[in-house]
């Protein structure tokens, strides 16, 4: 294990995290680490296509201070900022011989960005697409959800295309250090009808999917009164688009059914047949719907309180993150769901202390990772699910920690008096600026570089301060939590893994003990496909993009 200590205590300082600033990548394990400047809610990787090679992008949101709170009732405007960062063409065993960085950022006005989620595959541009001079190359198409109840699609170019653009634009000085844009969105997603359309009616947005199969044209949104809308992006109908006078568009859902009590959670498409969508609400149900019959459920199940579900693609079932306010003793952690279709009883996954916040799940490696309140990432090899697990053996070998973050005093070192053992006491602060006053970070990674001799392996080094539970660290504000995980769904970059929380700081993993000889010769034959494709167009007249590609950016 490695350890890194982040706000310590003079004069051992390793890292003093400031706003957009990055570290360098481990020489050995190639992970990454940076700070985007406030505590982190909304995560996702922009998808590449397979053997691209192509720099990978995560586009982040962060809460504006480090001590913000949001409410869930009613609608919320404010500002926002949405990070695009650059991560280098980092591959499934090698990294990148750069920092991290800042690629670009966009500035909105439509309160605090619960979900976002990206058009899965068809939306990238080869960076040397040829355009009108007005255009750039897109990098990607990405779907936000705002606490004002609105969906926003945005445009995202290439970041040389944009740079390059600000370099035009600006004679007269040096261009700012950082590229943060003002622009408009290609289309504005709304509940509601033309005659009566408010965002008002169903509350705030709270979660995204968008349709897994080709041509990814349906998206679906899940609100705070427990609606549940679908919007078909390719529909022509006049009664769900409308052309607004800054050119955009406004487009109004196809279908909307009230799936929960409560504010939906979470949304999940299967990704093998698109006709089925699970949803999760604060109901505490889980809900399987078939889109062709949506008058009553498939299967509703209600357990605890859960707070995000995946759906691996060859399973017909779910695995589920919860919340332990309604887990009974022992069972708080992961479990795997059946959707009904094979009929056996939940498969506990991984058992943890604390609420889980955040789990991703990786097609490609059959794995999932999940991050918890008590600043654990783990991740878990699943089993065949298509049979009965119960029946697995060992299960507890099938999962690893990935990195554990304990928030530690800058005290000094006490004596117990009866057993005359070290101990520390335990780490305070109701704030951001008291926490970071009188604690520190400290980070202890596992090395992943191979699982040879991993079980007989020490274990981690324990803190100095006792093993505590979640509900004693309820009083202080809780620095270590890790609130979102994401698998890359690249298969360039499909071992790396990003996690960030609420101290802001975002870490960069790569998991290459779990890159497999198929994987390396499938990404040889992949890129030897792309070469080829882009190879053969280069020696034709190049692609002329379309109006959605036009980006009207404003410093």
């Amino acid at each position: 294990a490695t350890e890194l200590c982040v706000h310590p205590p003079p004069p051992c300082a390793h890292f003093l995290p400031c706003r957009f600033n990055a570290l360098q990548p481990h020489e050995e394990r190639l992970d990454m680490t940076f700070f985007v400047g406030g505590p982190i809610w909304a995560m996702e990787w922009c998808p590449t296509p397979e053997g691209s090679m192509a720099p990978q992008y995560v586009a982040i949101s962060c809460n504006q201070g480090m001590d913000d709170r949001h409410s869930l009732v009613g609608l919320h405007t404010g500002p926002a900022l949405l990070q695009l960062w650059e991560l280098g063409p980092i591959q499934q065993d090698t990294g990148s011989a750069t920092k991290p960085g800042l690629a670009y950022a966009i500035a909105t006005s439509h309160g605090c960005i619960w979900d976002m989620k990206f058009c899965p595959s068809g939306a990238w541009e080869f960076p040397a697409t040829r355009r009108k001079s007005f255009q750039m190359s897109r990098l990607g198409l990405l779907a936000v959800a705002f606490s004002d109840g609105k969906v926003l699609l945005y445009s995202l170019p290439h970041a040389q295309d944009l740079h390059a653009y600000r370099r035009a634009q600006v004679t007269d000085g040096p261009s700012p250090r950082h590229a943060i844009c003002k622009v408009q969105c290609v289309a504005t997603l709304q509940v509601g009808s033309i005659q009566a359309g408010s965002p008002s009616e169903c509350g705030q947005c709270f979660s995204l999917a968008w349709m897994p199969t080709k041509p990814h044209h349906q998206l679906a949104a899940g609100f705070y009164d427990g609606t549940v809308a679908l919007w078909n992006l390719s529909s022509k109908s006049l009664l769900q688009r409308i052309r607004q006078p800054n050119g955009s568009l406004k487009l109004y859902p196809f279908h909307c059914l009230l799936a929960h009590d409560h504010a939906v959670r979470n949304i999940q498409w299967c990704k093998s047949n698109s006709n089925f969508i699970v949803t999760a609400g604060n109901d505490r149900k889980i809900k399987f719907w078939d889109l062709r019959r949506l008058h009553e459920p498939i299967n509703s199940i209600k357990r605890f309180l859960s707070t995000e579900i995946a759906w691996l693609l060859p399973y017909s079932g779910i695995t589920v993150a919860q919340d332990n306010c309604y887990a009974s003793f022992g069972l708080c952690g992961i479990h795997y769901l059946d959707a009904g279709y094979l009929g056996f009883r939940a498969y506990f996954v991984a058992p943890r202390k604390g609420t889980v916040w955040s789990i991703s799940g990786s097609d490609w490696l059959n794995s999932i990772a999940a991050g918890d309140a008590t600043g654990e990432l783990v991740a878990a090899m699943m089993p065949d699910l298509s049979v009965n697990p119960h029946n697995v053996k060992r299960p507890s070998e099938r999962r690893f920690p990935i990195y554990k973050a304990d928030l530690l005093p800058c005290g000094p070192v006490g004596t117990d008096a009866r057993t005359g053992a070290s101990e520390k006491p335990l780490a305070e602060g109701r704030t951001y600026s008291e926490s970071v006053a009188r604690n520190y970070i400290h980070f202890q990674d596992t090395d992943l570089r191979s699982f040879k001799g991993f079980l007989r392996r020490k274990s981690r080094k324990q803190p100095l301060v006792p093993e505590v539970k979640e509900g004693d660290s309820l009083g202080r504000l809780q620095l270590e939590a890790v609130h979102k995980v994401r698998f890359s769904p690249n298969l360039d970059c499909h071992t790396w893994l990003v996690s960030g929380g609420q101290s802001g700081i975002v870490r960069v993993h790569c998991l290459r003990a779990l890159a497999s000889p198929p994987s390396r010769k499938l990404l040889l034959e992949c890129q030897a496909q792309f070469s080829a494709m882009f190879q053969a167009e280069g020696q034709e007249d190049g692609p002329v993009g379309n109006p959605a590609g036009v980006y009207a950016a404003v410093s």
